[in-house]
């Protein structure tokens, strides 16, 4: 008998919510990449926002916190435009541009950066302009809005949501972590997750961060 790869199995999708800024989704994004090449997964890509998350209590945030979250209206906006004109299968690509260029290089949130990452990815760099425009903040909201009735209110980006054995789909926050695991260890981490979510009920486990997010 012939055992499955994640090459010849069919695949299951992973619906993955993101913010381009979001250091912790991130991290979360390259695991998930890890995973897509040690278990029959696909993930799908899909934009939300830390900007819409946090404004209704926006007044009550630290000012650094805030300003940061002022700033990130920009690439979201870039990123849903360009899902609007070129379709979603733009996203993962640009994602992975800006990504790069924000985390891992420590580039500006400036235009020149925007403009650096679509041009990697094939995209006109007329699309910087949305930066500045609400011209697609119904469509954003809308995406955040689908990921985050997932798992409620009061938790972050990333989400992920995958088919549950009942058919429906089973959505959770995070796992937040660092470095990227690779491997194996990406493999089991994902079984793991898989299985803690699966469970009815289960809404939760945590412990103090003592290291921030390692992009190496």
């Amino acid at each position: 008998m012939t055992q499955s790869t994640p090459e010849t199995a069919a695949k299951t999708p992973a619906d993955f919510w993101f913010d381009p800024l979001c250091p912790w989704a991130w991290m979360t994004s390259r695991w998930m990449l890890e995973v897509e090449k040690v278990r029959p997964v696909e993930v799908r890509w899909h934009v939300m926002s830390l900007a819409v998350l946090n404004e209704p209590k926006l007044d009550e945030l630290p000012e650094q916190y805030a300003t940061f979250l002022r700033d990130a209206w920009g690439p979201v906006r870039v990123v849903i435009a360009a899902r609007e004109q070129h379709g979603e299968e733009v996203l993962g690509k640009l994602y992975t541009a800006l990504g790069t260029r924000y985390h891992n290089q420590g580039l500006p949130k400036s235009r020149e950066t925007l403009v650096a990452a679509l041009a990697e990815v094939g995209l006109p760099e007329e699309l910087a302009d949305y930066a500045d425009s609400d011209a697609y903040d119904t469509e954003l909201r809308a995406s955040h809005k689908e990921g985050i009735d997932k798992v409620g209110q009061d938790v972050g980006t990333p989400v992920i949501a995958v088919p549950g054995a009942d058919g429906e789909q089973v959505a959770f926050f995070g796992p937040v972590v660092t470095p990227t695991p690779r491997g194996e260890q990406a493999a089991r981490l994902w079984d793991g997750t898989l299985l803690v979510a699966s469970v009815p009920g289960f809404y939760e486990i945590k412990r103090s961060r003592t290291a921030g997010p390692s992009f190496d």
